[in-house]
């Protein structure tokens, strides 16, 4: 069964994640690791955990999720998979960056664009790809269902939702793919979003307000 282990990183509070199992393979979710603190941390859980980064996976390509994406490829030689369609959004990041006041090391650009559909594997773990544009044009969500766990990045977070006034981004498609896609999750599907604490499907359901 996979386990979870996030880090919170760079300005933007972002939620990076490492997903394991018992193979010692593991996946890095949207390395937003920015100091070298931050990086240090990471990389100390998984020579910690003797664990074997084999994916690099980005839900989608907005800088805080993708400020890490160079430093992975460089420690474990991954470059990462997301859905072609954000490659605009990571194209983007280099010009905007600068006028954040951010130093960022341009990310290394997939070998393998992952679908809209279908599955993600590593160890004894299969992750669902789900794709649910609305906070970015190509946004994808990997779900466990082994272990009930959605790794969201930033489509549904605890009482609110992504938002939607960036570039390729769209409210009504955001809130029918979480309605559609992401409610037809069992209600104790623990939600890890790309920012703030852990959720569930049933407790949005209930308690989101923009739902």
């Amino acid at each position: 069964m996979a386990k979870v282990h996030s880090f919170v990183n760079n300005p933007y509070q972002e939620n990076t994640y490492i997903l394991f199992d018992d193979s010692h393979e593991c996946v890095i979710i949207d390395p937003g690791m920015y100091t070298a603190e931050e990086q240090n941390a990471v990389v100390n859980f998984i020579a910690d955990n003797q664990l074997k980064p084999v994916l690099l996976l980005n839900t989608h390509c907005h800088i805080d999720h993708v400020l890490g994406n160079k430093f992975i490829f460089d420690q474990y030689g991954l470059t990462p998979q997301f859905n072609r369609g954000e490659s605009e959004t990571l194209a983007a990041v280099v010009a905007y960056a600068p006028a954040m006041g951010f130093r960022y090391e341009v990310s290394p650009q997939p070998e393998v664009y992952l679908p809209e559909s279908g599955t993600v594997t590593f160890g004894n773990t299969t992750l669902e790809l789900i794709f649910a544009p609305g906070h970015s044009p190509a946004h994808l969500c990997f779900y466990d269902t082994a272990a009930n766990i959605l790794i969201g990045g930033d489509v549904l977070f605890r009482n609110s939702i992504g938002r939607t006034d960036l570039p390729g981004g769209n409210y009504s498609q955001l809130v029918k793919n979480i309605e559609e896609k992401l409610f037809i999750l069992p209600d104790d599907c623990t939600v890890y979003p790309g920012h703030g604490p852990e959720t569930t499907i049933g407790y949005e359901k209930q308690h989101n307000p923009y739902l």
